[in-house]
């Protein structure tokens, strides 16, 4: 396994329950740089809004994956989750509605976030 890095690793989740493994991919991404040590951003846009809310990560199913609530609880612990503000806004999703720990910001944080010093983006 990877040891400790210096590096942040920001990750963009595009797609929910609509794409399914490239849901999954992203969170499986996310919580295993989490595991590896690795400084993590979790940002969630489009359909992957969803998951901020309680209890809708336990309704993701994909054969042969990690359930979902159990990598967004990893990525949670150690971690940092955000949702997008326009995502959330057209979701009717406000800050109140949200899970512990996740936070609503819009693209200008997540320009800054991606692109601060040894940051890595992916987009899923």
């Amino acid at each position: 396994m990877l040891g400790p890095m210096a590096r942040t690793l920001v990750v963009k989740a595009t797609a929910g329950a609509d794409a399914p493994e490239r849901c999954a991919q992203a969170f499986t991404v996310a919580a295993t740089a989490v595991a590896a040590g690795v400084d993590v951003s979790l940002w969630l846009t489009g359909e992957s809004t969803w998951f901020v809310l309680p209890g809708r990560a336990q309704e993701f199913e994909l054969p042969h994956s990690a359930p979902l609530a159990e990598l967004l609880h990893v990525i949670l612990t150690s971690g940092r989750v955000t949702a997008c503000t326009q995502c959330a806004a057209r979701r009717g999703i406000g800050p109140d509605d949200v899970l512990p720990g996740v936070r609503i910001a819009g693209a200008a944080a997540f320009v800054e976030e991606a692109l601060a010093d040894g940051a890595q983006a992916l987009v899923y």
